[in-house]
């Protein structure tokens, strides 16, 4: 090859390699914020199952996404702070859960899409307009269902055939949480039961509200929030100490010794979360998005714990659930 050529050819060179090398870097990965209610060891497995059900969508963390996870510990006053630092870091998508973290991250944002994976009554809470068509920047998952908390008394009903003082311990700082006391209460009324409420608003309150049980407190419902799911054990080791079953909204709160479970499934819920955020990931509008109700329930029944409370499960009942611990 002859010298010019050389030169002019090294010269073509070096002007196109600058376009080539730009043409192949890296487009900046979206970013979804995840955050939870709970904290990294009682809810990581949801943040698991989504994360899964997002590789199988194409979505891979570190590779094809960055998902920031952020948890609020169980503490409410935590949702503004985590919905004011996704909105600073300019996430793409928001994932939340639970009322108190949708409310936040909807008052933090009306530009950022908003997927929440867990929220009860979304359209009584102000979350959404409606249900077929949400609107604005935010969709999501309900985990409101009718009747299941009269489902949920009736099972601790027939497990303790002489219940006839019944105590809710809830959360009361948490909007949906008193929704739910009135869903409680109407199907306690109902069964003729008397009710004491026990109200708790952080960790602190949890040991005192059980020294306040009267008695004669024939078992206990947990009415389920990033609090008592972040202090399942300790509610639960407290109310086997005070000789109390207890009833829950999911498996994960039997830990430490809960009796009965009956709700949505929760890794169901978080799978379809994961469906919904791809949808937001490739153009589609959150607000033309439906709000999502459940589809599959679990029951789940602690046999261990029964034996320890001397009470016996119907063996019709542990046919049906779904699982029993033993």
């Amino acid at each position: 090859m002859r010298r010019r050529e050389f030169i002019t050819l090294i010269g073509g060179a070096a002007a196109i390699w600058p376009l080539t090398v730009n043409a192949q870097q890296p487009s900046k990965l979206p970013v979804i914020g995840f955050a939870g209610s709970g904290t990294a060891p009682t809810q990581g497995y949801v943040a698991t199952t989504f994360s899964q059900r997002l590789g199988e969508l194409g979505w891979i963390d570190g590779r094809t996404v960055k998902i920031e996870y952020r948890w609020a510990e169980g503490r409410n006053e935590r949702a503004t702070e985590i919905a004011t630092e996704f909105v600073t870091l300019k996430v793409d998508v928001i994932v939340v859960v639970g009322t108190p973290l949708t409310m936040a991250a909807k008052q933090a944002t009306s530009l950022i899409p908003i997927v929440f994976a867990v929220v009860g009554d979304p359209v009584g809470n102000g979350v959404v307009s409606n249900l077929p068509r949400p609107g604005g920047n935010i969709t999501g998952l309900s985990n409101q269902a009718p009747d299941t908390a009269t489902k949920r008394l009736g099972l601790l009903h027939d497990v303790v055939p002489n219940l006839r003082r019944l105590a809710i311990m809830a959360d009361v700082s948490n909007p949906v949480i008193t929704l739910e006391l009135k869903e409680v209460q109407a199907a306690a009324s109902t069964l003729g039961l008397t009710v004491e409420i026990s109200e708790i608003r952080s960790a602190e309150d949890i040991a005192p509200a059980f020294d306040r049980l009267k008695t004669e407190t024939d078992a206990l419902y947990v009415c389920t929030d990033g609090l008592t799911v972040t202090n399942r054990v300790r509610i639960n080791t407290l109310a086997l100490a005070a000789h109390l079953p207890t009833v829950h909204s999911n498996p994960e709160q039997l830990e430490g010794g809960g009796l009965i479970s009956y709700g949505p499934n929760v890794p169901d819920q978080f799978r379809r979360a994961a469906e919904i955020v791809d949808k937001v990931l490739r153009g589609t509008k959150p607000g033309d998005i439906p709000v999502e109700e459940p589809t599959k329930y679990d029951l789940v029944i602690n046999l261990k714990t029964a034996k320890r409370l001397g009470l016996a499960v119907p063996y019709s009942m542990q046919l049906l659930a779904d699982k029993v611990i033993e």
